[in-house]
């Protein structure tokens, strides 16, 4: 049976747009650093830097590693980050994160944990990659079966799929090994579904824009930023990058296109120590 959805009031021929948040990586002491940087404050530029832009945005996606220490305090602080945008925010875990220590701490009058949203001519599904106890990921049949589900009790509507794994490769390969490890599979599968028009994670602590065309046409495969720590790209050790934080924002057209790009927070206020350890 489908769980409840969360429904929108956007007209069928307007657009849904959407900000994504990811990897805050929050502690329970907000002057608690990660790599050098602190998270508490590196997630307050960004949403500050959001606030800045006025972009009109429905909601607001936080694609998991809300915590880094598993603490319920964790959540409270990212709760209270987010209140002064007054945005809906839909979340998922990462493998940072402790779903039942999430579920019952992220808790709000603007805060939802459902599987399905609804919104003018799309569906966003919000999907569990995790798996317990390990920094990989892996995209079960129960989640597939939600997927399938709920495109055949909304096949008029476009779907957006998110995620936190990265379903595939980043051409880093110490961060490939923490994949989704059946993502290739995963990607064929959604491909055979002609309402999916994009994939939208986090993870990587990187920004990568990609298509992948089928015989349905084409999908949109997004990842993006950390709002706090990067990960250099096409490394094969372990590295990091001194770009700044950043979010996304996507527009999803009601003919299914998506327009979306990243932003990050401006100046250099959040370069990691490379020398530090503890990820």
């Amino acid at each position: 049976m489908l769980k409840e959805a969360i429904s929108y009031s956007i007209d069928e021929e307007a657009s849904v747009r959407v900000v994504q948040v990811t990897d805050p990586h929050l502690f329970a002491d907000p002057g608690a650093q990660l790599l050098g940087v602190n998270t508490a404050q590196s997630l307050e530029a960004v949403l500050n830097t959001i606030n800045a832009v006025h972009y009109p945005a429905h909601f607001m996606l936080a694609t998991g590693d809300i915590s880094q220490d598993y603490s319920g305090e964790s959540y409270h602080n990212f709760v209270r980050a987010i209140a002064p945008l007054e945005l809906p925010c839909h979340y998922l875990p990462g493998n940072h994160d402790d779903p039942r220590i999430m579920h019952l701490n992220m808790q709000g009058p603007n805060i939802y944990g459902q599987r399905r949203i609804l919104a003018g001519n799309w569906q966003i599904i919000m999907l569990d990659s995790t798996v317990r106890g390990k920094p990989g990921g892996h995209m079960a049949d129960s989640e597939m079966d939600i997927i399938k589900s709920a495109v055949a009790d909304q096949p008029e509507r476009h779907t957006l799929l998110v995620m936190h794994h990265n379903p595939i490769l980043v051409n880093c390969a110490w961060l490939d090994q923490h994949c989704m490890d059946n993502g290739t599979d995963f990607i064929e599968q959604v491909a055979e579904i002609p309402q999916v028009k994009g994939l939208l994670w986090g993870h990587v602590h990187q920004k990568l824009d990609q298509e992948h065309s089928g015989k349905h046409g084409t999908m949109h495969l997004m990842a993006t930023p950390s709002t706090c720590i990067q990960f250099k790209p096409k490394s094969s050790y372990f590295a990091l990058d001194a770009l700044q934080p950043g979010y996304r924002l996507l527009e999803l057209k009601a003919d299914g296109t998506i327009l979306t790009n990243v932003y990050r927070v401006p100046g250099d206020n959040f370069s990691p120590d490379r020398e530090a350890s503890g990820y």
